[in-house]
């Protein structure tokens, strides 16, 4: 009857819709794999019916301007991703990258009641998006490898992630081997400082203050080096939660570490050391000095993540 007839109409007219958004977002995905989007492009090919793919966005702030580094750091890695999918046997139909920078797409910001950046955020096929489709960037870092497993959980897509090769760490593991190799070899007959307890001792003190800093979680998590508010401009050095951290945090506790050690060292020196009484003097208040502030501004971190620790120095 007329409705059947029109209920086919409106079911080809749908189907006719999809086809040419599906087909407008694979000409896009072919000339650039990560789609760049602004306020009428969510609206058209994201937000409105009909739509049976999925779309990952990065929302992301990288007009320099902003001056958010961790942005240029996470698309660096979100190209890595969309490039591997694009080229590899993952590719398919269903599942497209977009970006919406808020220079470009602030109206999507406000829909969204974004006010940070950078952010991901999985839009499925069915349905609004869920608290798992919003990834926690804070949490596992930005790393593309991180990301895949990510997409892989939401969309049942496998990327396997294929970096561009970087001959940077092989070239400076060589020159250092090449420069410790050529100082052994010049002073090939006279090799007491092999056996030189300092040189073995301080070499033994920079790698354990590196290690505890938490440089091994960065490198297997990679965290973003700080946060920045796009709507404030506030930048965070600290992670305001004990399940991560930022890089310039380990930077911060590596450095705070140091100048600890350094108080120990000072006043183990003015304890044992045969110096004049003045100097020995000089070198204890110094490390009673550096002991207690640095010590004091570690507990201070140390409480700003882990909230409701009850005990503080010097500094509340």
């Amino acid at each position: 009857g007329l409705v059947d007839e029109l209920t086919l109409t409106f079911l080809l007219s749908l189907q006719t819709l999809l086809s040419e958004k599906v087909g407008q977002l694979m000409d896009w995905t072919g000339r650039r794999a990560v789609i760049r989007m602004n306020g009428e492009k969510f609206r058209r090919f994201v937000k409105a019916p009909p739509r049976n793919y999925s779309v990952v966005i990065m929302f992301t702030a990288l007009q320099p301007q902003r001056q958010c580094g961790v942005c240029k750091q996470a698309d660096d890695e979100y190209q890595i991703l969309a490039n591997s999918w694009r080229y590899s046997t993952a590719f398919t139909n269903k599942v497209f990258f977009a970006t919406v920078d808020f220079d470009e797409g602030s109206d999507v910001f406000q829909m969204l009641n974004m006010n940070s950046a950078p952010s991901f955020i999985h839009f499925p096929a069915k349905g609004k998006p869920k608290k798992s489709d919003s990834y926690e960037l804070q949490v596992r870092g930005f790393a593309a490898e991180q990301l895949a497993r990510w997409v892989g959980d939401r969309t049942d897509v496998q990327i396997r992630v294929i970096r561009p090769p970087n001959y940077a760490g092989p070239l400076m593991l060589g020159f250092l081997l090449a420069v410790i190799g050529g100082l052994a070899y010049l002073r090939r007959n006279n090799l007491e400082f092999l056996y030189n307890k300092n040189v073995w001792a301080f070499s033994a003190l920079c790698f354990c203050l590196i290690m505890t800093s938490g440089q091994m979680w960065n490198h297997i998590r990679g965290p973003p080096y700080a946060h920045k508010n796009p709507t404030t401009g506030q930048v965070s050095y600290i992670h305001g939660s004990s399940q991560a951290q930022f890089v310039a945090e380990t930077h911060i506790v590596l450095l705070f570490n140091s100048a600890v050690t350094m108080g120990m060292v000072l006043l183990h020196e003015a304890a044992t050391s045969d110096m004049d009484i003045g100097k020995r003097k000089i070198m204890c208040v110094a490390g009673i000095g550096l002991v207690m502030l640095f010590f004091s501004w570690l507990l201070s971190i140390f409480r700003a993540k882990y909230h409701g620790y009850p005990y503080s120095f010097l500094l509340s």
